[in-house]
């Protein structure tokens, strides 16, 4: 069995990240494989990068920092639920990326991002270079929602399209192969 983070970015008050992580668990939660967790950047707040040392030291000071080297730590593998901002990434994903060095490395990513048009996919190319500078291996399979707020509705339910049930499928079916693969490096 292997354990998958999803990780939710957005920390505005108004966020949507949230709409999609459960909706991404019922699915990775279908696959005996997969013992899945969520980790929501809102809730979980990391202050501004604090810590006096290095990350690649693991000598952290903060119980926030060692909470979330837990944390990031268990898991094999990871998906981000990103939101676009400004043509790129949201700062709290590239803050929490900061905080910690070994304990991403040598696993795989993938992405749900949502957006306008772009369905956040800038955010997700962003992301890439500092996932692989953290040694993390992003895969090109994703869930790309473009124009995403017409798949919720009043309620604030999210109304997946089959499109992205098929591209949820096929993004966890690769990071399970690289999951698997990647675990004789650690």
């Amino acid at each position: 069995m292997h354990n998958l983070l999803i990780i939710t970015v957005s920390t505005r008050p108004t966020r949507k990240g949230h709409v999609f992580a459960p909706w991404l668990q019922s699915v990775a939660e279908a696959d005996p494989d997969w013992n899945v967790s969520v980790a929501d950047l809102g809730e979980i707040d990391l202050p501004m990068f604090d810590e006096p040392q290095h990350p690649r030291l693991g000598n952290y000071a903060g119980e926030h920092t060692k909470a979330w080297s837990k944390t990031v730590a268990a898991a094999d593998a990871f998906v981000i639920v990103t939101p676009e901002y400004n043509y790129g990434a949201p700062p709290s994903i590239i803050n929490a990326l900061d905080y910690l060095a070994a304990e991403w490395a040598y696993k795989p990513v993938g992405f749900l991002s949502y957006g306008g048009i772009s369905g956040g996919m800038r955010s997700v190319q962003m992301l890439k270079q500092f996932n692989t500078t953290l040694k993390m291996m992003p895969i090109p399979e994703a869930v790309t929602v473009p124009m995403f707020t017409s798949l919720i509705d009043a309620e604030g339910k999210l109304n997946p399209t089959p499109i992205m049930e098929t591209a949820a499928g096929t993004m966890l079916a690769e990071l399970k192969k690289w999951t698997g693969a990647l675990k004789t490096l650690r």
